[in-house]
Order: C-alpha cells, then sequence, then structure tokens
C-alpha cells in the first residue's frame, strides 16, 4: 500500500499551494496586504491580476482533490469529506465574509490541518489505521505548523491591526505571542517524548527539529520585530524541514 503515499503527497502539497494562492488573493482584494512588512504578495504588489490568482487556488484544490478522489476510491469514501473540509477551511481561513484567520482562530485550523489531518491522515491511507503513534506525531508536526504561523503573524501585528485583521497575535499582543512561539516548541519536545515512550526510543530523533528552532527562538525572545523576523520565518522553516525528516527516519526505525 505504499505507493498511496505519493498521492497523499499531491494533496498536501496542492493543499498548500493552493491555501497560499487563496490567501493572497482574499487579503489583496480586502486591501489587508497594503501595509505588509513581509515577502512579496502577488495581489497586493500588483504583480499579478486578482482573478489569476483566485484561479490558480482553484486549479490547486483541483489537483488535491483528484488525487483524493483516487485515495478515496481505494481506501475510503469517507476521505472525501475529510478532503472537502479540509478545502473549505482553506479558502475561508481569509475568504469569504467571515474569515476565520480574522478572528484569531487560524492556528487551531492549522494545527488541526497540516498537523492532525495531514500526519494521521497519510498514516491512515497507508496503514489502514489511525495509531497513537500518528497521532502523537501529528500533534509535534502541528506545533511546527503553528509556530510559521505565529511567526508570520507576530511579524505582521502593526498592519493586520491598522487593516481590521484580528489575528491570534493582534489579540493577544506582541509579548504574549512571543511566549506563545517559544511554547509550541516546548510542547513539540513533549509529543516527540510521548512518541518515544510508544514506539521506541529512536523517535527522539525529532528532537533535532527543536534544536535546529533554538536559533530562531533565541531571536525571537530577544524582541526582534518586523522585517527582522522575516529571517525567522525561514529558519522556523528551516527547523520544520530538519524536523520532518529526523523524526521520519527515527519513527522508521522504531518500527524496524
Amino acid at each position: 500500500m505504499w505507493w498511496r503515499i505519493v498521492p497523499a503527497l499531491v494533496v498536501s502539497l496542492a493543499l498548500q499551494v493552493g491555501v497560499n494562492y487563496a490567501n493572497d488573493y482574499s487579503d489583496g482584494i480586502r486591501g489587508t496586504d497594503e501595509s505588509r512588512v513581509g515577502p512579496l504578495r502577488l495581489v497586493g504588489s500588483g504583480a499579478a491580476e486578482p482573478a489569476a490568482v483566485r484561479n490558480a487556488a482553484f486549479v490547486s484544490f483541483g489537483v488535491a482533490g483528484a488525487a483524493g478522489l483516487l485515495l478515496a476510491a481505494t481506501v475510503s469514501w469517507w476521505l472525501l469529506a475529510v478532503g472537502a473540509a479540509a478545502i473549505v477551511s482553506a479558502w475561508f481561513y481569509t475568504g469569504g465574509p467571515r474569515p476565520y484567520g480574522y478572528a484569531g482562530l487560524g492556528e487551531i485550523f492549522v494545527f488541526v490541518f497540516f498537523g492532525l489531518v495531514a500526519t494521521a491522515g497519510t498514516g491512515y491511507v497507508v496503514a489502514g489505521q489511525v495509531t497513537s503513534t500518528m497521532v502523537l506525531a501529528g500533534c509535534a508536526a502541528g506545533c511546527f505548523a503553528c509556530a510559521l504561523l505565529v511567526i508570520n503573524n507576530l511579524r505582521d501585528i502593526p498592519g493586520d491591526t491598522e487593516a481590521g485583521k484580528r489575528t491570534l497575535a493582534v489579540r493577544l499582543g506582541d509579548r504574549t505571542t512571543r511566549g506563545v512561539f517559544v511554547a509550541l516548541f516546548l510542547c513539540a519536545t513533549v509529543f516527540v517524548a510521548a512518541t518515544a515512550v510508544v514506539s521506541g526510543a529512536p523517535a527522539l530523533l525529532g528532537l533535532a527539529g527543536v534544536g535546529a528552532a533554538v536559533p530562531p527562538v533565541r531571536t525571537v525572545r530577544s524582541g526582534v520585530a518586523g522585517r527582522g523576523l522575516i529571517e525567522v520565518l525561514g529558519g522556523v522553516g528551516r527547523s520544520q524541514l530538519v524536523f520532518g525528516v529526523a523524526y521520519a527516519v527515527g519513527l522508521l526505525l522504531a518500527s524496524s
């Protein structure tokens, strides 16, 4: 059943690309990106027409849906409901009349869909069941995914406040948001350790990702703000990559 990893990967990547295009489009037409200090965005900068970015999002969601349909046909039709929920959540993060990302709920959905659903869902389509190891691994992955969003929103607090975008960072304020960022890596450490208890010591290799996050954490704790956090965002992304590879190797060794 290992061939199912390929369509599962396509679903994950296409959804990631799709939600980025969708956010670019929705934030752009709302004017939220007018005072953005982060990397260039297509609609907000005028580099692309809103309709083109919206259509790119729809194409990405279509690719995810096609790959998901293949998995549903070979594993379980219930996966269609999960996939539909993921696409709806991706669009309404910043789209629609009441985007939940503007209400401070983005981290919850990122944790669920980019952590639990992506990880445990992939495990389910390959193994045909959801285990405690998959759930714990999904929680650890969700912490890293949320850390990316938190640092992004920490950087954008001034612009989001001005635009009326009430992200969790805007609601909590600068200082508390920095504490949440650090706490996410502490939680990831706990989840990795719990996985080692359930599956075996090699799973502790996932802690390499937490170690790789130390430089970004130090920078955030130092009080760097604005454009200075762009490099932190890159550092968190790299730590997430280290975590994913090391954790996967550790879980593989623990299962052999």
